[in-house]
């Protein structure tokens, strides 16, 4: 398996080995750690851990390229493996997100704590790195913004598995009106899983970002507004399967919120009283609010 790790300070070849037999808990000499600039002919490629290391400008100081041999079990998740090599090396050590963005990071410190940080590199030959935002204070980066990261709740990965029955039924019956960008088919399919996304999102209570930006909670606010407007330009058969679909997803959203008819919730999202042009989903609220 290979990982990717980023410290904020600057490591010797030997202190990255030692900090790796140490979180590993493998013998030195099981391990073969070298910069890109030494004598690849010299490595011992037979070794349990290879690592390649380089120097960085700005923010981060070191990468390390990190490949553990399957015959080495069980394997660490990355996470696992940056948070125990932080505390070994005592060090902050960054690793990437699963989310799209390229500036997704997590970011684990030498005393146990993982936070998101935004991480970009610049334009020129020699890339220099900025972490831009964390979204917990961080001792070491002083000069850094503490904020939350509103993108990496948007690209959250959440199981949607009521749109995923609905999208195998419609395709089935009309492949190409469902995969058919702007279609009602379409329409329907996407908003139903954006509307998915926020009541799981909520069901799980806001995990794994434990909040919810207020503009996407709007959004997707607004997709199931869309899915009453593209209701009437279904045929009947789907039109009833969407109808099957909502009727969970609302009811748990039903269960999971609490009633605002008064409409202070949503003067607050969209500044104005919407009560008229949407749907009862704008007339309940979560509870505690989610940003």
């Amino acid at each position: 398996m290979t990982y990717n790790l980023l410290t904020v300070e600057s490591l010797t070849p030997e202190t990255v080995t030692s900090a790796l037999a140490q979180c590993l808990q493998v013998p030195v000499q099981e391990l073969d750690v070298a910069d890109e600039a030494s004598d690849q002919d010299q490595r011992n490629w037979d070794a349990l851990v290879l690592c390649d290391t380089a120097m960085l400008r700005g923010d981060v100081s070191t990468s390390l390229d990190i490949y553990i041999q399957e015959a080495m079990q069980p394997q660490p998740s990355e996470r696992e493996l940056a948070s125990a090599f932080a505390r070994a090396a005592e060090a902050v050590v960054l690793f990437p997100a699963e989310e799209m963005p390229p500036s997704a990071y997590w970011l684990a410190t030498e005393d146990g704590r993982v936070t998101r940080a935004r991480l970009y590199d610049s334009d020129d030959e020699e890339p220099r790195y900025t972490i831009d935002r964390v979204e917990a204070p961080v001792d070491r980066l002083p000069h850094v913004t503490v904020a939350r990261i509103p993108e990496v709740v948007r690209e959250l990965k959440i199981a949607t598995p009521v749109e995923d029955v609905f999208a195998a039924q419609l395709h089935r019956t009309y492949p190409e009106e469902t995969s058919t960008a702007g279609t009602p088919f379409w329409e329907a399919r996407s908003s139903l899983g954006a509307w998915e996304k926020l009541v799981r999102h909520m069901e799980s209570a806001w995990a794994p970002s434990g909040w919810c930006p207020p503009d996407l909670y709007r959004e997707r606010l607004e997709t199931r507004d869309k899915l009453e407007q593209v209701r009437s330009q279904l045929s009947q058969d789907v039109a009833a399967l969407l109808q099957n679909a909502l009727e969970s997803l609302d009811a748990l959203f039903a269960q999971l919120t609490v009633d605002d008819s008064e409409g202070l919730f949503r003067k607050e999202l969209v500044g104005e009283d919407v009560a008229s042009a949407h749907g009862w989903w704008w007339n309940r609220r979560p509870e505690p609010l989610p940003w």
